[in-house]
């Protein structure tokens, strides 16, 4: 059986700019792979290895959750990253558009880590930047998150 950790915060959240997205409940990893605390936003892997020869843990993770800009904000676009040790991985920005305020859009964004043995990695899923060449929101609405985190080898 393959070690699946999942991760939700139901109820609406506003995120700043460049800050995680909070999870507050959890079914968590039993085996220690995983170390989430819930009412924060921020995942630890850790390399841990099962075979003698390996030298790598590898997860794939995943977010789900719908994301708008809060009453007040400027349409525009708006996005997520799930981001590795403080840097976001660029092929897991998602990004929308909403025409307006309060419009929600559903996102999903998955990205594939690979933890050396005897290392931990910290993970979480930010809002980030859309597009430099715009000003971004400040804040986003984030509502029915969910974070799976899956040992793949």
């Amino acid at each position: 059986m393959i070690p699946v950790a999942e991760y939700v915060s139901v109820a609406e959240q506003a995120v700043a700019l460049n800050n995680p997205i909070i999870f507050t409940a959890s079914i968590p990893c039993t085996k220690g792979y995983v170390y989430h605390e819930d009412e924060t936003g921020t995942f630890i892997l850790r390399g841990i290895v099962n075979c003698p020869n390996a030298s790598f843990a590898r997860y794939e993770v995943t977010f789900n959750g719908n994301i708008a800009l809060p009453t007040g904000g400027t349409p525009g676009p708006i996005a997520i990253a799930i981001t590795e040790s403080g840097e976001t991985i660029p092929a897991s920005l998602a990004i929308v558009t909403p025409a307006a305020v309060e419009e929600y859009f559903n996102v999903t964004s998955t990205a594939t880590i690979t933890v050396p043995r005897g290392c931990c990695f910290t993970v979480a899923v930010r809002n980030v930047v859309a597009d430099p060449a715009e000003t971004p929101a400040p804040t986003i609405n984030v509502q029915n998150a969910t974070f799976r985190v899956k040992r793949v080898a």
